[in-house]
């Protein structure tokens, strides 16, 4: 894997970039669509493809452990053959799930002891056993086993499952390491930093994971439920830190606003449900702000669904019809807007790559954050 930056901003800690893996090129900054469970939610491979023309979508290796479960996939020929996709693919490590099942799960030091959500079934996850598995699933880049914290945590804790995800790490590269890719295409592990909302420990954090020289990095344990200033004071004392020359991955976040927010911080990397999850309750994004097209104000706009949008669907369907397949329950409305509301996301970070090229980024991007803070 190679990460080569080509442009900069002078204003911000922006930047442009190419990471090269054996499943090809992603152009950062980059928008990973998430598809948990081998499927970006409503939408066709092909689509993510040709229409939204995604260069790598995320997995997630708790939910793929559950179901389909490591050996289809295996039998398969790892989830790339699986899913019928050719290019990259970046799992979680599944720290997140387990974070998120606070009432079925115990953290020690080996690992952790959780519930499936889905039949109450005991199950075990350990640095080791979680590489094992990202092995079997085969993605392009592998995260290491981490503890995201909650928000507010308390420092005492944080500073805690800050050193124990740091000896996970340890584990995870020992594993790593002692293991072969499955495949036929190499893989490459990111380690996580930790820290919660304290300064020091984010710089200690961010500090500890720079001198393992790992291919990537990533920040984690953020958009949990902290203001979004927190969010970014923890993201620029990260980015003061961690290598340079190295892609840098904000997990989980978030709205059109972070994600230029984070890139003028120094971000390259982001993922986030959202635009799929708003997109099947009817909130779609534009360039000039958000629309619940489920609004009594679109029975009658036969405009088209976006007409500064990037794929078909936003030329095809107008705003009446997508808002009406919403009123009768239609499958088709999740479809189309989900398609849309990826699509926007793939526009705006390329849009952000090209700006900060032509060097106004941050006047752009001044401009684009009031003008999505509309509701329209």
């Amino acid at each position: 894997m190679t990460f080569n930056i080509h442009s900069t901003d002078d204003n911000s800690k922006a930047r442009t970039g190419v990471i090269t893996t054996d499943h090809g090129e992603i152009k950062t900054p980059i928008f990973m669509p998430v598809g948990t469970i081998a499927t970006v939610k409503s939408v066709h491979q092909r689509e993510l493809l040709n229409d939204i023309k995604a260069d790598i979508i995320l997995g997630n290796t708790y939910h793929l452990y559950l179901r389909p479960e490591t050996d289809i996939l295996q039998k398969a020929g790892g989830l790339h053959q699986f899913m019928n996709w050719s290019k990259n693919i970046l799992t979680d490590s599944g720290g997140y799930q387990v974070y998120s099942l606070s009432e079925r799960r115990k953290i020690s030091e080996d690992g952790v002891k959780f519930k499936s959500h889905i039949d109450g079934s005991m199950h075990w996850f350990s640095p080791e056993n979680v590489m094992d598995t990202q092995r079997l699933i085969g993605a392009d880049i592998m995260m290491a086993f981490d503890e995201c914290t909650p928000y507010p945590c308390d420092y005492n804790y944080a500073k805690r499952s800050m050193h124990m995800t740091h000896r996970w790490l340890e584990r995870c590269i020992t594993r790593f390491n002692a293991t072969d890719d499955l495949y036929g295409h190499q893989q490459h592990l990111f380690p996580i930093v930790q820290g919660s909302t304290y300064k020091d420990l984010r710089k200690e954090s961010a500090q500890y994971i720079a001198d393992k020289d790992l291919p990537g990095n990533a920040i984690g344990g953020l958009s949990v439920g902290e203001p979004n200033d927190e969010m970014y004071e923890m993201t620029d004392v990260v980015t003061d830190v961690l290598p340079k020359d190295k892609p840098r991955y904000l997990m989980g976040v978030g709205t059109p606003i972070d994600l230029l927010e984070n890139i003028a911080l120094g971000i390259d990397m982001f993922d986030c449900v959202m635009p799929t999850r708003n997109a099947r309750n009817g909130m779609i994004f534009t360039s000039q702000g958000s629309i619940n097209i489920k609004n009594l104000k679109w029975k009658t706009d036969f405009s088209p669904l976006d007409s500064d949008g990037t794929t078909w669907v936003d030329h095809d369907y107008s705003r009446a019809y997508v808002r009406h397949l919403f009123t009768v329950n239609e499958l088709l409305a999740k479809q189309i807007c989900s398609i849309h509301n990826l699509g926007f996301y793939l526009k705006l970070v390329r849009q952000a790559a090209q700006h900060i090229q032509d060097g106004d980024f941050m006047s752009w991007k001044t401009m684009m954050v009031n003008q999505m803070q509309n509701r329209l």
